[in-house]
């Protein structure tokens, strides 16, 4: 059933703990007690300062770890039930990561950089990868470019590429971390904007994870996360986390 009809959220975590054990068996608490939900169509800014246990939400959200506590259910399944295969299935075709450092592959070009989240689809979306990998190549401007190598690419067009290959599959949730953080001030604004817009423009949700207060005033729900614990606030100034 689709969340968005159903008025549920698309991600919903509730009491959401991550704790690891130190070598010394000492316990390291880094996320405590976490309530959230996205739903379909959110911006969502995450704001705090590094070590405060933002990637490890990142790979909460993102399927790519569990809770030690705490439930999460994506679009009504709740994630711990989930078989590993299962998890990397939903996580291949209902998420998109965007990063800071892009993690473009060296060697292949533009269009085999985008088209690559498809090589693990269906059959036909693996038939049909460079004309729909085109498709998301026009969209974000660089189609001229799509025969290019990523270090013949500037950051921003490098970046343009990697929201490419994010939304190739039409995901329903997108994680972009610290997406300006290797762009100057207007390409980063530049490249929030076109997210920003490709996000609404599909209905899908977006979460920035972020210490950029200039990016996360573009959200429209922010919250803060200190300690490994998350508040919701409007208070960008008070949020403290410029580099």
């Amino acid at each position: 059933m689709d969340s968005a009809a159903a008025g549920t959220p698309l991600v919903d975590l509730v009491d959401v703990t991550r704790t690891v054990i130190l070598p010394d068996d000492e316990k390291l608490h880094i996320l405590r007690g976490i309530d959230l939900q996205v739903r379909v169509g959110d911006h969502t800014a995450i704001v705090g300062r590094s070590g405060c246990g933002k990637s490890t939400l990142l790979n909460i959200l993102g399927l790519l770890d569990i809770p030690s506590s705490g439930t999460m259910v994506f679009d009504g399944r709740p994630v711990d039930k989930l078989r590993n295969n299962a998890r990397a299935k939903l996580r291949g075709s209902s998420i998109g990561f965007v990063f800071q450092q892009f993690n473009l592959l060296p060697g292949r070009t533009a269009l085999e950089n985008v088209v690559t989240p498809l090589m693990y689809g269906g059959r036909r979306e693996f038939w049909r990868r460079n004309e729909l990998g085109m498709e998301m190549l026009e969209r974000v401007g660089l189609a001229a470019r799509a025969a290019t190598q990523p270090h013949m690419l500037s950051g921003g067009e490098q970046q343009r590429v990697a929201i490419a290959r994010a939304l190739v599959r039409r995901p329903r949730l997108i994680l972009a971390d610290e997406p300006t953080g290797a762009l100057d001030v207007e390409t980063g604004q530049a490249v929030m904007e076109l997210l920003d817009t490709i996000a609404t423009e599909s209905g899908a949700a977006l979460v920035t994870i972020t210490h950029d207060l200039n990016v996360a005033a573009r959200a429209r729900t922010r919250y803060r996360l200190d300690a490994g614990v998350l508040s919701a606030t409007d208070q960008l100034v008070a949020v403290g986390v410029q580099p």
